[in-house]
C-alpha cells in the first residue's frame, strides 16, 4: 500500500533555537560589541550579578560522566545510543568504530585509534593550568577517541594544508573519519598562521567555533592571562587572535547550529545551570565581533527541481540565493514541514530515508549566518520508485502445507502470504527439499490471490528436484493461459528463474510434467514485482492543459500509452487510470490543488494541477 508521511521535526529559527528559560537573555537586549559579550558573561557566569532572572554556573567538579550518559549519545546519525564522537563520526556512512558509555572509556594506556574514548578539552587544559571550573565545563569538554585526541594534542584549530600533514605513531593522518593535523593553510580565510593546527570535519566545525565563543565569553575576566595559546590574543575583550577569529566566524557561518547542539545545550544547562549563548542565538557572534547585526534576508531560491528518484531518495537542485553577506545553508521542507538543513551553501542535495512509491513535494529556504531566512522557493514534487515491496510480490516456502502424507491427492493450503491460497493436484506432502516441499506427479501447482489478480510479475524463481526413480524433465510455467517458460528438474536440486514481465497476471499455473510418472519436489518459489524494462521516452516536453482547469477534461500533449495517478496536496491518491485519446477525465475532482503523475514504463513525471 502506498504510504504518505509528514515529517514532524520542528525547526525554530533565528533567536530561539533551544529551550531557553523566559527572560534568560533579556538583560543583553539592545547591546552590541564587547558590551554585549560582557553582559553575556554576567548571564552565564557563577556570580550573582543581580539579574532577573538569575542563573549561575554550578561547577560540578570532575564528574562529567554524569553528563555524558545523556549529552553525548548518538541520536542523530546511526541513532544507536553509542557515544557521538566528533573525531570519529562519519555523517554520511558507517562509523569506523563505536564506543559504549561508560564501559569504553580509557582506563589506561592506548596505542591506536578505535581503542577507547577519553575527555577532550576543546580549549587545552594546559592553557589554564587545569583549573576549575574550566577543566570541568560541560560546554567545552567532550568525549572523543583517545588516540585522535592525542593527535590533536594542544594544537589550535585551523585549516590543514594537505601537503603539510604531520606524522604520529599509532594513527593515520587523516584519521578514520577524515579529521587531520598539519600545517595551517596560510591562504584564504585561514591566512595569517603557519604552524601546526588540527581540523575536524565540516560537519562539526561550527560546533567547535561556538565552544570557543562560549569559552572566551564565560571566562572573559581571565582569558587575558592565557595569551601563550596561539588562538588567544592576550585581551579580555576581543580575546581571539585575528587569524583564528576569522576561521571560527567562517566555521560558525558555514556550519549552522544543529539539533545535536541544541539538545546538548539543553542537557548541559540542566547539569550545570548555564547555557551557550551562541547556540541559542547565533547572531551574537556577529554582534560582538563586528558590532553590527545583519537583518537582511537572502533572496529566494529559484528553479528548484526534484529529480532522479530511487526507492528511498530524491535529488534536489536549484539556483542559488544571494545575500548582502553570504548564504551559508539551505533549509529543506518536505510537504511544507521542515526536514533538514544542508549545512553548506551548495545548490544541490539529496533527500534520503524516504518511503518507497511515495509522493514528496519539496520547497527550500536560504539561510545566512545571522539566522535570516528567505521566503520559500518554488515547489517541486516527485514520487520515489517502487521497489516491489507492495505489489503483491510472493514468497512461498511450503511450510503451511499441513499434515505430512505419502498419498497422492489434491492439497489446498494458505501460503506464507495470507492473501494467497495454493492448490496442488496429484501431489504428496511428505518429501523435503529445503524443509517442507510439495511433490507433484501428473498434476498442477496453482496460486489464487483472494484480493484479486497478482498485478505485475517480473520474474519467477523456484527450486526443483526429482525424487525416487525417473529421468530429467520439465514443467511448463503458464501465465494468463500462455506458456512463458519451462522449469527443469533432475535428481539434484535445481533453481530456475524465468522472466515473466506481464503487467496484469490473472492466472499463474505450473503444469504439464514432461514425464507424468516422475515425482518432482517444488520448494522456495517466489516472484518479483519490479518495474518492467521498457523503451524509455522523454516525458520532459509533455504538457497538461488547461491548468488551472475549470472543465471536466484535462488534455495531455502526447499520444503515448500513458497511465496517470492523481494525489491530493497531502499526498493521498484520489484517482488513477489510463490516458485515453490524450485526455483525462477530472470531473470527479473537487476544487483545489492536486499533484498529477504521468507514467510510461519506468519513467514518470509529476505536475501541480489546480482545479477551479
Amino acid at each position: 500500500m502506498k504510504q504518505f508521511y509528514l515529517l514532524t521535526f520542528i525547526f525554530i529559527t533565528f533567536l530561539s533555537f533551544g529551550q531557553v528559560p523566559t527572560g534568560y537573555y533579556d538583560s543583553a537586549d539592545g547591546l552590541t560589541g564587547f558590551a554585549l559579550k560582557s553582559q553575556l558573561k554576567r548571564i552565564i557566569n557563577d556570580n550573582n550579578d543581580g539579574l532577573s532572572p538569575e542563573f549561575t554556573h554550578n561547577d560540578q567538579g570532575d564528574n562529567l560522566d554524569n553528563l555524558y550518559g545523556t549529552s553525548d549519545l548518538d541520536s542523530y546519525y546511526e541513532n544507536d545510543g553509542t557515544i557521538l564522537d566528533i573525531y570519529s563520526e562519519n555523517p554520511t556512512g558507517v562509523d569506523p568504530y563505536n564506543y559504549v558509555f561508560p564501559t569504553d572509556e580509557c582506563a589506561g594506556n592506548f596505542s591506536s585509534e578505535g581503542e577507547c574514548y577519553n575527555k577532550e578539552h576543546i580549549i587545552p587544559r594546559s592553557v589554564y593550568n587545569e583549573a576549575s571550573p574550566m577543566v570541568d565545563d560541560g560546554h567545552t569538554v567532550i568525549p572523543v577517541d583517545g588516540r585522535v585526541n592525542g593527535l590533536r594534542s594542544n594544537f589550535p584549530f585551523g585549516v590543514v594544508d594537505d601537503n603539510q600533514l604531520i606524522s604520529q605513531g599509532g594513527i593515520s593522518n587523516p584519521t578514520m573519519n577524515g579529521s587531520k593535523a598539519g600545517g595551517n593553510l596560510n591562504s584564504g580565510y585561514s591566512a595569517g598562521y603557519t604552524d601546526t593546527v588540527f581540523e575536524p570535519l565540516d560537519e562539526f566545525k561550527g560546533d567547535v567555533a561556538r565552544m570557543y565563543f562560549y569559552f572566551v565569553t564565560r571566562y572573559e575576566d581571565q582569558v587575558n592571562n592565557w595569551s601563550s595559546y596561539p588562538m588567544f590574543d592576550g585581551t579580555n575583550n576581543k580575546a581571539l587572535d585575528d587569524p583564528f577569529l576569522t576561521i571560527l566566524l567562517t566555521w560558525h557561518a558555514n556550519d549552522p547550529v544543529s539539533q545535536k547542539e541544541i539538545d546538548r545545550n539543553n542537557t548541559v544547562f540542566d547539569y550545570q545551570n548555564n547555557r551557550n549563548p551562541f547556540v541559542d542565538n547565533p547572531n551574537y557572534a556577529a554582534l560582538i565581533w563586528s558590532g553590527t547585526v545583519d537583518t537582511e534576508a537572502p533572496t529566494d531560491p529559484t528553479n528548484l527541481v526534484a529529480s532522479n528518484p530511487t526507492a528511498n531518495s530524491i535529488d534536489l537542485d536549484w539556483t542559488a540565493s544571494t545575500d548582502n553577506v553570504a548564504v551559508t545553508s539551505y533549509d529543506v521542507y518536505i510537504n511544507s514541514v521542515f526536514s533538514f538543513n544542508t549545512g553548506n551553501a551548495n545548490t544541490n542535495t539529496t533527500a534520503s530515508g524516504l518511503i518507497t512509491d511515495t509522493l514528496y513535494c519539496f520547497t527550500i529556504k536560504a539561510r545566512d549566518a545571522a539566522g535570516n531566512e528567505s521566503d520559500f522557493s518554488n515547489e517541486s514534487c516527485e514520487v520515489t520508485l517502487n521497489d516491489g515491496s507492495d505489489l503483491n510480490c510472493v514468497t512461498e516456502t511450503f511450510e503451511n502445507i499441513g499434515t505430512s502424507s505419502s498419498s497422492y491427492s489434491n492439497v489446498t493450503w494458505t501460503g506464507d502470504d495470507i492473501d494467497i491460497t495454493w492448490n496442488a493436484t496429484d501431489s504428496r506432502t511428505d518429501q523435503t527439499l529445503d524443509n517442507r516441499a510439495i511433490t507433484i506427479r501428473n498434476g498442477i501447482l496453482e496460486p489464487t490471490n483472494t484480493s484479486g489478480d497478482f498485478g505485475l510479475v517480473e520474474q519467477l524463481t523456484v527450486t526443483t528436484q526429482r525424487v525416487f526413480s525417473g529421468n530429467a524433465g520439465t514443467f511448463d510455467l503458464v501465465v494468463n493461459g500462455n506458456v512463458i517458460g519451462t522449469i527443469p528438474y533432475t535428481d539434484t536440486p535445481t533453481t530456475t528463474t524465468i522472466p515473466v514481465d506481464v503487467i496484469s497476471v490473472s492466472s499463474l499455473v505450473i503444469n504439464n510434467n514432461s514425464n507424468p510418472s516422475n515425482r518432482v519436489m517444488f520448494d522456495n518459489l517466489s516472484w518479483t514485482c519490479g518495474l518492467l524494462s521498457t523503451t524509455e521516452y522523454d516525458l520532459n516536453n509533455i504538457t497538461i492543459y488547461p491548468n488551472p482547469a475549470r472543465g471536466n477534461t484535462l488534455h495531455i500533449s502526447s499520444n503515448q500509452n500513458l497511465t496517470y495517478e492523481v494525489f491530493s496536496i497531502l499526498g493521498k491518491k484520489v484517482t488513477n487510470g489510463n490516458v485515453v485519446n490524450r485526455e483525462i477525465n477530472i470531473g470527479n475532482l473537487n476544487r483545489g490543488i492536486y499533484i498529477i503523475k504521468l507514467v510510461l514504463g519506468n519513467q514518470s513525471r509529476t505536475y501541480k494541477l489546480v482545479r477551479l
